[in-house]
């Protein structure tokens, strides 16, 4: 199988999560992030990821994948269960937390930004929804302390380190990419129980983090 994706993407980290998670083989393809004519010759418009199946079928939408492999691989592993906690938690932190990422991911030095016309791309588009990078990365300090202040309020329902609600389940497939996103943010502290899950999750799903990176 090939799943074609972006590095910075939280829902190409969902679709790669459950491949690590049943420790799959798969083909990582790291489209430049202004190839629109890959995708679109896969699916039919510019989205990410992707899965092109055994049969050279192609699927987009990333929980469409994660339910696709968990349960045509082994027995299913994932609990389709979310907590309305979880949800509000994450609504939360969707309103904000990319006036914090959208600047920085174009400064990690990541494939689909290889090369000038991928992050000038990029910019144009999402200055559109965050406003302009610059003046984003100036106002750090106010978007940083919204953001730690929901981290530090997801401790209390982390229920185990290798699962959000005790097993794993959709809630993992969501949180976790957003918490691997933000390791870009130079100046978040994550509390004990948050990096501890992240480390684990880390170690599950085969997925690195952006510390060594961050800005």
């Amino acid at each position: 199988m090939k799943l074609y994706v972006y590095d910075h993407c939280p829902y190409c980290v969902r679709a790669r999560m459950v491949f690590g998670l049943k420790d799959l083989p798969v083909e990582l393809i790291m489209v430049a992030n202004d190839d629109e004519a890959t995708p679109v010759s896969l699916v039919g418009k510019k989205v990410v990821p992707i899965l092109v199946k055994e049969d050279d079928t192609a699927m987009p939408e990333s929980l469409d994948i994660v339910r696709y492999v968990d349960t045509h691989y082994g027995n299913p592993i994932i609990e389709e269960s979310i907590r309305s906690e979880i949800e509000e938690w994450v609504s939360k932190l969707s309103k904000v937390y990319n006036h914090l990422l959208l600047p920085r991911f174009v400064k990690l030095d990541l494939a689909e930004f290889e090369k000038q016309s991928a992050i000038d791309y990029f910019v144009k588009k999402k200055t559109e929804s965050i406003g302009d990078f610059a003046q984003n990365l100036a106002e750090t300090d106010k978007y940083l302390a919204a953001v730690q202040s929901l981290i530090n309020e997801l401790s209390d329902l982390i229920k185990s380190e290798k699962a959000l609600n005790g097993e794993l389940s959709l809630e993992d497939i969501i949180v976790f990419p957003m918490l691997r996103n933000l390791t870009c943010v130079k100046g978040i502290q994550f509390p004990p129980k948050v990096l501890d899950y992240v480390n684990k999750m880390v170690e599950l799903s085969k997925i690195d983090l952006y510390f060594a990176k961050a800005i």
